[in-house]
């Protein structure tokens, strides 16, 4: 069971979140709907993980997503999966940015994928297990961003498939299920990825910053341990 703090400024979307999360086994801890209210409710309950909205109370411009920056920066390694009403990589992009990557689990989804709900829930478990998730929407334009560079180029249309879904998250024996391959063959494509792009053919969560990372222009490796 998880202790979830969940922010979320339009109520009938967070009664839902609190019935959907009761019934598949996680426990609601605090429900509030400002960036202010979710501070006081993290540092009162240290939950297992936070769920926010971007856009919250009072001019709903990223109200939420500033608030899991600074919480993640005054409570070091707290999970916490950001929810957003668009596909918006400059919030992506500030999410996951060096400064806000102070280990712990991380994620970026659209809130349509709430009403996938098995979807949600994996995504949930896997960032509070210290994983990095991103929305695959996300991902398509990052990647449709950097159409141009040379070393996208050089990937194969199987590579691309394969970096995609390193970027969302999943580690090679997910990758393998979703394309219907062997680990191995996921193995191999991501070395030629990794290579293509010269960048460090790191694991687990290194590997996805990394990806991040390169998708934003930075091609930078985070430091070990993160």
């Amino acid at each position: 069971m998880l202790r979830v703090v969940l922010a979320e400024d339009a109520v009938l979307l967070r009664a839902g979140l609190v019935e959907l999360l009761g019934r598949v086994g996680h426990r609601v801890v605090a429900a509030v709907g400002e960036a202010g209210e979710l501070a006081r409710a993290v540092d009162a309950e240290r939950p297992d993980v936070v769920i926010t909205d971007v856009r919250m109370p009072p001019d709903f411009r990223d109200e939420g997503l500033r608030a899991a920056v600074e919480l993640r920066a005054r409570h070091r390694g707290l999970p916490v999966l950001v929810l957003s009403q668009y596909v918006a990589t400059a919030y992506a992009t500030r999410l996951f940015g060096e400064d806000s990557v102070t280990g712990g689990g991380l994620g970026y989804l659209l809130k349509d994928r709430v009403g996938e709900v098995t979807d949600f829930i994996d995504a949930l478990e896997r960032v509070a297990a210290g994983q990095t998730v991103l929305d695959p929407e996300v991902v398509r334009v990052l990647l449709g961003q950097r159409t141009a560079d040379e070393p996208l180029k050089r990937l194969t249309p199987r590579e691309r498939e394969v970096l995609g879904l390193m970027a969302e998250g999943l580690n090679n024996q997910s990758i393998a299920q979703r394309l219907t391959v062997t680990e191995a063959s996921v193995v191999k494509h991501a070395g030629n990825i990794f290579m293509k792009l010269d960048v460090d053919p790191v694991e687990g969560n290194r590997r996805v910053l990394a990806v991040l990372a390169y998708l934003r222009g930075r091609p930078v490796i985070p430091p070990a341990g993160r």
